[in-house]
């Protein structure tokens, strides 16, 4: 049986870290320290299979109008046991997270995954704008 966790103090940030720097597609290469300063400033998520972390997702949020979820990945070897589905359900049933009026994120290989949790292309992609700095956060 998994535990999901938002408690900071049992994040394993090196196992964190090294999906996100060496696995994702994402965050290659991303540094230790942006990895912790992204944790320190985020609600986080974790995911463990008897107290070893398998699992981790983070939010960006106001806790009142708008949350963007990010970093979400369940270790390969743990993948295909409905692990993220229940991330995802504690995620979106998070108490502090609820009425909130707009959710983002930002997937290359997972649409099916958060369609079963109401999430949909842009409504309206004309009015969205970013700054993407190919080099920061690094």
């Amino acid at each position: 049986m998994i535990d999901i966790s938002t408690d900071k103090e049992k994040l394993d940030i090196r196992v964190i870290h090294s999906y996100l720097a060496n696995e994702s597609y994402w965050a290659k290469g991303r540094t230790l320290e942006t990895v912790q300063r992204s944790i320190e400033n985020s609600l986080c998520f974790g995911v463990y299979l008897e107290n070893r972390q398998v699992g981790f997702a983070r939010v960006i949020t106001d806790y009142a109008v708008f949350a963007w979820l990010l970093d979400v990945f369940i270790l390969p070897e743990y993948q295909g046991n409905g692990y993220g589905k229940k991330l995802i359900r504690a995620i979106m049933t998070h108490n502090n997270l609820q009425g909130l009026r707009r959710w983002g994120l930002g997937t290359d290989d997972a649409h099916g995954l958060y369609k079963q949790f109401g999430f949909a292309p842009l409504n309206k992609p004309g009015n969205m704008m970013e700054i993407l700095n190919k080099t920061g956060g690094q």
